[in-house]
């Protein structure tokens, strides 16, 4: 039997970046946008604040561009404010790296595992999960094993060597992306 576990964002990432008022290095994005046109070129930005001195600071997403090359759709969202785009646009490696910023997921997301409890399973019983990623979120894939299944990391890890947990990318370290594993109990 396949269970589906998901990763899903609670709110927007901490934004890692140095504040030029107070030297603090944590920004909190809200999810607002500041556009200015300057005849055809368009700016805007994302506003962030510092988490020290509540200072403002924007995150480039467009510069200096033709405002007939900007999709409305996208121009919309911005003016309304969409904190879903902005969730986007900041995991968005591009503006990442034009912003020299790295976000910090500690805490803004869960682990949905559709209520199934693994622990009332027979011992031989294997169970298949897979988990699947709705946002861009580095996590350890032991840690989520270790929170869906009511275990401990170091059971976990134990589970690993002893060839009672298999997946075919590696456990160790932080993934990103979607990916399944068998428990044998």
């Amino acid at each position: 039997m396949l269970n589906n576990w998901v990763v899903m964002p609670t709110c927007l990432p901490t934004v890692l970046r140095r504040c030029h008022t107070c030297a603090s290095e944590r920004f909190r994005a809200n999810g607002k946008f500041r556009v200015n046109a300057n005849h055809k070129l368009l700016d805007a930005w994302v506003l962030v604040l510092c988490t020290a001195c509540g200072d403002t600071a924007k995150l480039t997403v467009l510069e200096r561009m033709n405002v007939r090359s900007v999709r409305p759709e996208l121009l919309d969202r911005m003016h309304d404010n969409d904190p879903g785009l902005a969730a986007e646009l900041l995991q968005d490696p591009a503006v990442r790296c034009r912003n020299r910023i790295a976000l910090d997921w500690a805490g803004a997301w869960r682990l949905d595992t559709g209520g199934s409890d693994h622990l009332d399973r027979e011992v031989g019983d294997a169970i298949d999960v897979s988990v699947r990623f709705a946002a861009r979120i580095p996590v350890r894939p032991v840690r989520l094993i270790a929170e869906g299944c009511g275990l401990s990391r170091a059971e976990v890890e134990r589970l690993i060597t002893e060839g009672k947990l298999v997946s075919a990318v590696r456990l160790s370290g932080k993934l990103s992306g979607d990916f399944t594993f068998t428990l044998k109990r």
